[in-house]
């Protein structure tokens, strides 16, 4: 059983941060530095927030959208709740600063919904493949 959450676990966040840093470094000149760059630390990214962030997401997924799938014996029911799960977390970020902040663009908050539920079915479903497939004894 440890080995099949440690291998979602680390399968989850390799697919996860992997697919992450593409995204940001894409988008962040085509997206975020037009619409938010006023919001955004000159200086890049304070570290010990965002590996927080992905240390605790990551548990999350595991949690809530593969062990689904693991006690199914489907990645495709991993990869469903972490659509729901991935939609659901970038919701609460995107719209509380869509009713918080004064100048929190629409096209912002679109691009991440579908980015987080894409990104988290995805790793979600390979994560629950690798540790039904890698993961028992």
């Amino acid at each position: 059983m440890i080995r099949t959450f440690a291998t979602a676990y680390g399968s989850f966040a390799v697919v996860f941060l992997a697919m992450d840093a593409v995204w940001l470094t894409v988008m962040a000149d085509r997206l975020y530095r037009p619409s938010i760059g006023h919001l955004m630390r000159a200086d890049g990214f304070s570290t010990a927030p965002a590996v927080l962030f992905y240390v605790l997401y990551v548990a999350g997924a595991v949690a809530f959208a593969v062990r689904p799938g693991l006690e199914s014996g489907s990645a495709a029911v991993a990869l469903g709740w972490g659509a729901l799960l991935g939609l659901l977390a970038y919701a609460t970020y995107d719209l509380t600063n869509q009713a918080t902040l004064r100048d929190w663009p629409w096209q912002v908050t679109i691009a991440d919904l579908c980015w987080g539920s894409f990104v988290t079915a995805v790793a979600s479903g390979a994560a629950c493949y690798a540790a039904l497939r890698w993961g028992s004894n």
